[in-house]
């Protein structure tokens, strides 16, 4: 079990060095999706020839880069929409994939007191650490109550442990990537066959800190199923306030904890993809990992 766990962990460090080209990849194709360009200019966009970009693309995305073309028409994320009807009526508790092919990850939200809130973490030890994800690297923090934060980095680690440390400006930062190592496991590589019931279904806990209102809108996300997607407008009627677009998009922005609450999954009305916190490329990458997922899984 250890060795597979060391290879699973050594083919993830792999998908995160090949996620910029990814990245490079789905902006060039985003950005010339209209005139569908070809595989060869795809791929000369990324550095790559077209045979080894076609493998490539393929076994990181699960699709062919034609097929991903398909996935970026505002029509795709449409019949996204179009599928999320009934979505916010699900329960207050909701399996999430963590990315992985079959076994879901259940999720329990811990809010705090209004006085835990004002102290700003004062009292609380939060270790962290950083790790290579399909994704590219990312901050990974936790307390004893549960994950705190996981952002992707974007221009420096040193400036994502300075964001982190200004959320939490009163607590101790720890860093100690074996106590992350597991969790990151746990959000970003798929179960192996032999994997154990307990490695399947092991619930995180997550420790949030906001504000009431910010507390129902991530309540909020939590519901949105995997491969899914909802609007802003239909975020801010399922917390009670419909004509607080503004202040749900807002909230959406400071949602501590990426990919475990899917901040991902809002998209615009008019079917636009919308802006992401980590870039718009790695917003487009986590809804079409997720459709991949969703739709493997029905079949």
């Amino acid at each position: 079990m250890e060795d597979l766990l060391q290879q699973s962990q050594s083919n993830t460090i792999e998908l995160s060095q090949q996620y910029q080209l990814i990245e490079q990849a789905i902006q060039y194709i985003e950005a010339n999706a209209q005139r569908q360009p070809s595989l060869d200019e795809i791929a000369a966009a990324a550095g790559l020839s077209e045979y080894h970009f076609q493998r490539l693309f393929t076994r990181w995305a699960g699709i062919s880069p034609k097929r991903f073309m398909q996935f970026l028409t505002k029509e795709h994320a449409k019949s996204l929409l179009a599928r999320s009807e009934a979505l916010l009526e699900t329960a207050h508790q909701v399996g999430l994939s963590s990315l992985g092919r079959l076994h879901d990850l259940f999720i329990a939200t811990e809010a705090v007191t209004p006085g835990e809130f004002k102290t700003q973490g004062a009292g609380i030890t939060l270790r962290y650490g950083l790790h290579d994800t399909p994704f590219g690297k990312c901050l990974l923090a936790t307390t004893e109550r549960g994950i705190c934060h996981l952002s992707f980095i974007q221009a420096s680690e040193d400036g994502a442990i300075n964001n982190l440390s200004a959320d939490w400006k009163q607590a101790q930062l720890v860093e100690d990537n074996e106590a992350t190592a597991p969790l990151a496991t746990l959000i970003f590589t798929p179960p192996t066959a032999d994997a154990t019931f307990e490695r399947q279904s092991q619930p995180l806990s997550l420790h949030l800190r906001g504000t009431n209102f910010q507390i129902k809108v991530w309540e909020a996300l939590l519901k949105i199923p995997l491969g899914q997607a909802a609007t802003y407008e239909q975020i801010a009627a399922q917390v009670g306030c419909p004509n607080a677009m503004r202040a749900v998009g807002t909230a959406v922005g400071r949602n501590p904890i990426a990919v475990l609450i899917p901040c991902h999954r809002v998209i615009r009305k008019s079917g636009e993809f919308g802006n992401y916190r980590y870039g718009t490329a790695r917003k487009i990458a986590l809804l079409a990992k997720e459709y991949v997922t969703a739709n493997s899984s029905e079949r």
